[in-house]
């Protein structure tokens, strides 16, 4: 299981750059299936050729009616899965191992005489190297998601259509060379069983928790960036919009006619008794 402890060492380096859910889903990679895998999974298979037997004689028989009953072998078939789903989150490393490479040249320059006249500042990651999972980084975050899941569900629909979650104790099998119809018999078959569904289970945990982190990312990333867009002040980049002007309707326009008229002949009727106070005063003012 050397291969996958040198898997184990660089997924190790994920945890920083995923989201909580994501370090659930490393925890239960690292414990219940590659440390499970190495423990105990492999010392119960390792009878697993010698200890199938069929009631013949004929050479070559148990060994075609084995490589025909598993085409592979349950611990290469979830080593090989373990390292396909883990490989998309290697892909996710590899960008994000980037992007801290430039980040950091840039801060370089920065801190470098003249480097303040550079626009550019840096983007996904801060002062201590830690990624903000945002933009391009989302992107990729989300996509080796996308593709886990994929991955994952193809391996555990492979499982079933190669043999099943049960391992049942005898096999028919008729195969040539075999002389006619013969039994084989599997050891230890409950003991396997039991891995197997375990395995089973696992899988499908590893399955919804990336389907829990999608739909987190979505909701905490991608809605919420897009309400704080929505609440922006308008600025020059980013005018803010004005309300569209609103006509007044026919009954509005008919009531403030109203209110027009009366206001033109109060004013009118004011303006008549202030003439005639004038006058008055003028005719007293000659007697």
């Amino acid at each position: 299981m050397g291969d996958l402890g040198f898997l184990s060492k660089l997924l190790d380096k994920v945890q920083s750059h995923s989201t909580v859910i994501g370090k659930i889903w490393m925890s239960v990679l690292f414990l219940f299936r590659i440390m499970v895998l190495g423990a105990g999974a492999e010392s119960v298979w390792g009878d697993e050729q010698s200890g199938f037997i069929c009631n013949t004689q004929q050479p070559g028989c148990e060994n075609v009616c084995y490589d025909w009953t598993f085409p592979i072998s349950h611990i290469r078939f979830w080593v090989l899965q373990i390292i396909f789903v883990s490989t998309p989150t290697l892909v996710y490393l590899g960008h994000a191992l980037h992007v801290i490479h430039k980040e950091n040249k840039l801060r370089e320059k920065l801190s470098s005489p003249g480097g303040s006249r550079l626009l550019k500042l840096p983007k996904y990651t801060d002062e201590k190297g830690k990624v903000k999972i945002k933009g391009n980084l989302l992107g990729s975050y989300l996509t080796q998601l996308v593709f886990k899941i994929i991955i994952e569900a193809a391996f555990i629909v492979g499982q079933y259509y190669l043999y099943g979650f049960v391992m049942v104790p005898m096999f028919p099998c008729s195969r040539k060379p075999c002389p006619f119809t013969v039994e084989c018999y599997m050891s230890r078959p409950t003991e396997k069983t039991i891995f197997i569904i375990f395995m089973l289970v696992v899988a499908c945990v590893s399955l919804l928790l990336n389907f829990i982190e999608v739909f987190y990312l979505l909701c905490t990333r991608v809605r919420c960036g897009s309400k704080r867009n929505t609440h922006k002040i308008g600025s020059a980049q980013n005018p803010a919009t004005l309300p569209a002007p609103r006509w007044p309707t026919t009954e509005e326009t008919l009531k403030q006619n109203k209110l027009n008229m009366d206001l033109e002949s109060s004013e009118s009727i004011g303006g008549n008794l202030d003439g005639a106070k004038e006058e008055k005063l003028l005719l007293s003012g000659h007697s």
